[in-house]
């Protein structure tokens, strides 16, 4: 999906899991699943829309983010 997104000339974020789920809801689980993240240190090139940024601000703690 990355590559397609970076082909078509989209805009695209980085995003890579810094935090453990381990404790936290079920809620900030199922978004880090949802963003493609399940393990420390995974990063995922993802297009930028609002839905994505969205998810992105309920767990910015778990996250870190690069703008491309």
């Amino acid at each position: 999906m990355a590559k397609k997104a970076a082909a078509a000339g989209k805009a695209t974020v980085k995003v890579t899991q810094i935090g453990s789920p381990i404790g936290r809801p079920a809620e900030q689980r199922a978004t880090l699943v949802g963003l493609g993240l399940n393990k420390l240190h995974r990063t995922r090139e993802l297009e930028d829309t609002p839905a994505v940024r969205g998810m992105i601000k309920r767990v910015h703690h778990l996250v870190k983010v690069d703008a491309s």
